[in-house]
């Protein structure tokens, strides 16, 4: 995935490429929130979609690479964006992992091995996978399946987008 690399000037956000749904693709609000290090580099950028301005979130796509300490979560923990996603819906029960499967799934003409995480609570789908930059992309999303089609519409987003004005 030639298209999915570390830029090599530094802008004023993350020093990679964020692969996610371009805003304006989607009907609600977008939400952008950056995990920054100690040292002021970004240690990963998780995207907050909701639907129809405002009911409520109805999905997060996290970016982060190696070395984000929000990567580390022990086994049988969910992700770092499932918790973003209880935390948006003030949903404090608690859920767990119960299980993987990797499947694999094509982009466009680059095959994915898409991890789909099982979690205790079932209303919420999750899906993992790493890009060629070993960057680690998440999927959570509250009441809707995450179907296959949903890989069609990820692209990395401008760096613009991430800049403070």
């Amino acid at each position: 995935m030639s298209f999915l690399r570390r830029r090599s000037a530094t802008p004023a956000g993350p020093d990679f490429d964020v692969l996610a749904m371009d805003p304006g693709d989607w009907p609600g609000n977008l939400g952008a929130g950056l995990l920054p290090a100690p040292d002021g580099t970004c240690q990963g950028v998780f995207l907050r979609y909701d639907l129809f301005g405002g009911r409520g979130p109805a999905m997060i796509i996290g970016n982060l690479p190696e070395g984000s300490p929000a990567r580390d979560v022990p086994e049988g923990e969910v992700p770092f964006e499932v918790g973003q996603l209880l935390l948006a819906l003030e949903n404090d029960e608690e859920v767990t992992v119960v299980g993987t499967e990797d499947v694999p799934v094509m982009q466009g003409d680059n095959l994915l091995i898409v991890r789909r995480v099982k979690l205790s609570e079932n209303r919420i789908s999750c899906v993992q996978f790493d890009r060629s930059d070993n960057v680690l992309v998440t999927i959570a999303a509250w009441d809707r399946p995450i179907t296959d089609d949903l890989y069609a519409l990820l692209k990395p987003l401008p760096a613009e987008l991430f800049q403070q004005g």
